[in-house]
């Protein structure tokens, strides 16, 4: 089983602006349950689907699969509007870590929020000076529930 640990931020200020390139993001959701969604989502040219299950902590089962550009486009369009907009920046941090800053777009402009995947949910890391305050535990800065209820309406 794949398993997603992830640690999740606001973003203090613009000082990670200049050290990676972005990547546009357009996904929606199929399925959008506590125990379950399912993702489609196209990054730059390829399309993905992702199946998670229920957050425990900071953990859960991930599955993502490689899908046709055509079959991913398609398939957002079954997806429950909005969509989710997104520019992903991805920034090497220490131990091979990678800091993922996604700075939102459409219904959830001005949102940009940094997470990294971890190996083990007790993982130490160093948070460069351009990290904020955590919100891994706030169900709100989830992706599926940006789509739910996007940043725009809070």
């Amino acid at each position: 089983m794949g398993i997603e640990i992830e640690r999740k931020f606001l973003v203090r200020h613009d000082g990670w602006r200049n050290l990676a390139e972005g990547l546009l993001y357009r996904q929606g959701y199929l399925t959008l349950s506590p125990g379950c969604t399912v993702r489609v989502r196209i990054a730059g040219e390829q399309g993905y689907l992702t199946i998670k299950g229920a957050t425990a902590g900071i953990s859960r089962a991930e599955y993502e699969y490689g899908i046709p550009l055509a079959d991913a486009t398609e398939l957002l369009e079954l997806c429950q509007p909005p969509l989710i907009e997104k520019t992903r920046y991805r920034i090497p941090a220490a131990a091979g870590l990678v800091w993922e800053v996604d700075e939102f777009g459409g219904e959830n402009q001005g949102l940009i929020v940094a997470e990294i995947e971890l190996t083990d949910a007790e993982q130490q890391i160093e948070l460069p000076d351009w990290i904020g305050s955590e919100v891994s535990n706030d169900s709100r800065y989830f992706n599926a529930n940006l789509a739910k209820q996007p940043f725009s309406r809070w």
